[in-house]
């Protein structure tokens, strides 16, 4: 069992690395992967990078709150320096976003699997489930589960799952039917092969086209939701850097000191049209196969 997880998990992988490495085949992906890659760097240096410690109050600045050549993006409303908070804020928002996704395409691609691939009493089951949570819109379970458990890194993390898993379930599930009827997983079956190589090994690569891009695009929207709840008042408690709570603070301002909220925004939208872009060029590749 052991081998077999092992040799399907480097299959699969192979696959998806595969189909990224013909992304400098597409124009748009190329600009996508140029942005999501320059805030990645972005992430990775903060500590290099930030001019300030992004905790920092300048007393001394608090009646100069607009951009000056010490801050060049200005102060927020406790004189902390804007431009540190924003790189920071790209290591919060790269992790958390990220890791979200991945834990629910964890969750979403196995229940999609078997569900697809067994069909009977667990595909019944599976949809009764997702058609209950997806009847309720995101952002209220998003709001519902930070205000019961509190805002922290693992409780986003169980929403977005919560939120994103039966979509993806659904979408897996779909590709699952169709590819479980192809001549590749009947010739699997006739050497023997056990249903976890199959589904893994067999259905799993060549589902990913689609699986690809809208990993990119759930990864952007996740961005955006978790933007969201910080303006909201409900994302990563303070001190933080926050990009969605960025915005909040400056949003009493916006008038007075626009550089509150504008630079966190621009932050926000970059990142989330970089992802699309990349989704875009993913799509492109899929279209060529």
């Amino acid at each position: 069992m052991t081998a077999t997880t092992s040799k399907a998990s480097g299959s699969v992988l192979g696959a998806w690395f595969h189909r990224i490495s013909l992304l400098r085949e597409s124009p748009v992906g190329m600009v996508g992967a140029f942005i999501v890659v320059f805030w990645v760097v972005v992430a990775i240096f903060a500590p290099v990078l930030s001019p300030y410690d992004p905790n920092e109050t300048h007393y001394d600045m608090l009646a100069f709150l607009h951009p000056s050549s010490q801050h060049w993006f200005g102060l927020d409303s406790s004189g902390r320096d804007m431009l540190s908070r924003i790189i920071w804020g790209s290591r919060t928002v790269l992790i958390v976003a990220p890791l979200a996704v991945g834990v629910a395409y964890l969750v979403g691609c196995s229940l999609g699997l078997l569900a697809g691939y067994y069909i009977g009493w667990v595909d019944v089951l599976m949809s009764r489930i997702t058609n209950i949570i997806l009847s309720i819109p995101p952002i209220v379970l998003f709001i519902i589960i930070i205000t019961l458990f509190g805002p922290s890194v693992i409780n986003l993390i169980i929403a977005v799952t919560l939120i994103a898993a039966p979509q993806i379930a659904r979408l897996v599930r779909g590709i699952t039917l169709e590819l479980r009827e192809r001549d590749f997983v009947a010739a699997a079956k006739m050497r023997g092969e056990g249903s976890l190589y199959i589904m893994v090994v067999e259905i799993l690569p060549n589902a990913r086209g689609p699986l690809i891009v809208d990993l990119c695009l759930r990864t952007g929207y996740t961005i955006i939701q978790i933007g969201v709840l910080g303006f909201l008042g409900l994302g990563l408690p303070p001190p933080t850097p926050d990009w969605g709570g960025m915005v909040n603070q400056g949003y009493a301002q916006l008038f007075s000191y626009p550089h509150m909220s504008i630079f966190p925004c621009i932050a926000i939208s970059s990142l989330v049209i970089g992802f699309n872009f990349l989704a875009d060029g993913m799509r492109e590749i899929s279209l060529r196969d």
